[in-house]
């Protein structure tokens, strides 16, 4: 574990920013680590309101996997607390963030769990610009001190844990599951559905 973490510790001072870094650099990554995030939302509900049957299906199933691994998070938090970089005065924050445990990251397991979705859904254009897109947001979030490199590996391993959870329960589960999702969607939404506005 000691060469784990000194290798972690090692990656993370290498893509950390320093004192030498300039501010444009540092304001960019700070937009793109804290904002990227809502494209998943604007995402998820574009493949409801205006996708077919397969793109809700898909994007239900995304949200299962995806709150499935985030309460893996949780858990793994409160059994083994790892702290962020910033807790044991290593490198340099740019960032504030409230003093908890690093691993995994949630911003990545929640890229990771669409991303991976989509991605075994056949829709692999949009699955590789999410999956980038989590990169970019991982890459910034240790750029900026707020996490380990490996605690992004971490979201992805939980990630991928729960889509294979969820999957073969899906297959079984999935379909009456968005064909109840959808009946109440059409109530709460005939106005908008009847206007044209949204898809039925």
């Amino acid at each position: 574990m000691n060469k784990i973490e000194t290798f972690n510790q090692s990656l993370f001072l290498w893509i950390n920013a320093g004192d030498s870094t300039p501010s444009r650099a540092i304001n960019t990554a700070i937009v793109l680590a804290d904002d990227l995030i809502y494209l998943i939302p604007v995402l998820l509900l574009v493949l409801w309101l205006w996708g077919d049957g397969a793109g809700r299906n898909q994007a239900l199933k995304a949200c299962l996997i995806t709150l499935l691994a985030l309460g893996v998070n949780q858990v793994i938090g409160l059994v083994w607390q790892h702290p962020r970089p910033f807790m044991i005065g290593l490198g340099h924050t740019w960032l504030p963030h409230v003093a908890d445990s690093s691993f995994p990251s949630d911003h990545m397991t929640v890229f990771a769990g669409i991303g991976l979705t989509l991605l075994f859904g056949g829709a692999y254009r949009l699955a590789a610009a999410i999956l980038v897109t989590g990169f970019v947001v991982a890459w910034t979030r240790v750029f900026l001190g707020l996490h380990f490199p490996l605690d992004m590996v971490g979201a992805v391993v939980v990630a991928g844990a729960a889509y294979a959870v969820v999957a073969p329960l899906w297959r079984m589960a999935g379909g009456t599951l968005t064909n109840l999702a959808e009946k109440l969607y059409r109530t709460v939404f005939a106005h908008p559905i009847a206007s044209g506005w949204v898809r039925r």
